[in-house]
């Protein structure tokens, strides 16, 4: 466990284990985030939030992008993208993701929320 100062706040971090993409999750306010960066975007948004920039800072908001079916007796479960982020800014929704890697099956949903009429802001 570390501590150490960004932007002159304490940080109590602590490396949770990776993943396949070689993110280190970490904690921050026992918040339990994917890697350092989605965790440091979380802190910048907070703080935009506390000043009044930003509204309704939410975090792993889902979106269904097709529904459950059944097809020939089995049940197919529905197709959903989890924004990192969701906020308003100027009365308008803002989605993001903290992308490392880009998969295809990332693009595709991607593609599939801009069909819906949702535009994702890649940081």
């Amino acid at each position: 466990m570390s501590i150490f100062i960004e932007n002159n706040t304490k940080i109590k971090n602590s490396i949770i284990g990776t993943n396949k993409y070689h993110n280190k999750k970490c904690k921050y306010n026992d918040i339990t985030f994917d890697s350092k960066k989605e965790r440091n975007f979380y802190i910048m948004f907070e703080k935009m939030q506390k000043n009044g920039q930003i509204s309704d800072l939410k975090r792993q908001v889902e979106f269904e992008l097709q529904p459950g079916f059944v097809f020939q007796g089995k049940k197919i479960r529905p197709i959903k993208y989890i924004a990192d982020f969701t906020y308003i800014y100027k009365g308008k929704l803002h989605i993001v993701d903290t992308k490392g890697v880009r998969t295809d099956v990332y693009n595709l949903k991607k593609k599939m929320m801009m069909y819906k009429g949702y535009e994702i802001e890649e940081l």
